[in-house]
């Protein structure tokens, strides 16, 4: 047995994967059920996650976000928290030399099944994103999308993720965010207020039942950061560090409280709120 079969925060997501299904962890996608590994299953995975990031897609998905262009022809890049490998494809389509890891070993074999079913080449490793096993300065770019919340010593993965990066390469990373309407209204507000969750749960346990997988009383460890603290962790190794919020989030929260009225809103005035208040920051910048 290793030493990452041994960790709780990886056998929790062993078995209860990212899927984007109906349930989460599942290939159900309101009602149809699907094999996981199989081509369809990916190609429903992929419609439902891009759905969820629409506005992230301009000619290529989340082109608005990645600098695909700037690290084509072979540049060395690393996903930290692979999932099952939505991403990492898109950078193996871009002409990367794509590295990809992740914790568990559900989301390894998916990824690994994705690239052999259409065709890609990419390193797929599990890892430990506080023990990164590759050099310094490996890679020219390194991202990690809505993991690294995950990790109870968040500062350590950050601080892997930046010394495997070469000096002047590029880096983004999402995180989900303490200074959003989500946290502050769902979580804070309605289950720890409402629902007296805060008199049997700390503000870490309590984040971490309401987030991803919810309807299981959530996962082991997620913990939403605020910009300035994601700062203070970057700002050392970093330079022209930039952050942007959003989260698609925001509509269904309107729609919750102001239930029909909301529907008739035009997104130009639910839009400053998604930049405000979104559930998702986004990092990005180059090393020092």
């Amino acid at each position: 047995m290793t030493k990452n079969d041994r960790n709780p925060i990886q056998r929790w997501w062993a078995t209860n994967p990212m899927t984007y299904g109906t349930i989460h962890g599942s290939a159900d996608y309101a009602g149809k059920k699907i094999e996981m590994g199989s081509r369809e299953f990916f190609e429903q995975l992929d419609q439902e996650f891009y759905g969820w990031n629409s506005n992230l897609h301009a000619t290529r998905k989340f082109d608005r976000l990645f600098p695909y262009d700037e690290y084509a022809n072979g540049a060395r890049i690393l996903e930290i928290g692979c999932g099952m490998g939505t991403m990492a494809m898109n950078w193996a389509l871009n002409g990367s030399n794509v590295t990809a890891v992740d914790l568990n070993l559900t989301s390894i074999e998916q990824t690994r099944q994705r690239f052999d079913l259409f065709g890609l080449n990419g390193d797929i490793r599990q890892m430990d994103a506080n023990e990164l096993e590759f050099a310094d300065e490996t890679f020219d770019y390194v991202y990690s999308w809505g993991v690294l919340h995950h990790s109870p010593d968040l500062a350590k993965s950050l601080r892997e993720m930046m010394r495997v990066l070469r000096k002047g390469g590029g880096f983004g990373l999402m995180l989900y965010s303490r200074q959003s309407i989500f946290y502050s209204y769902k979580i804070r507000y309605l289950e720890g207020f409402l629902h007296l969750e805060n008199r049997f749960l700390s503000p870490l346990e309590l984040a971490s039942r309401y987030t991803d997988a919810a309807e299981k009383e959530g996962n082991l460890h997620t913990w939403p950061v605020t910009v300035s603290e994601l700062r203070t962790m970057l700002s050392p190794d970093a330079k022209d560090l930039k952050f942007r919020r959003f989260g698609e989030e925001v509509g269904d929260i309107f729609e919750y409280l102001l239930p029909g009225v909301a529907l008739l809103l035009p997104r130009w005035v639910t839009q400053p709120w998604r930049r405000h208040f979104g559930w998702s920051i986004w990092a990005n910048g180059h090393k020092n």
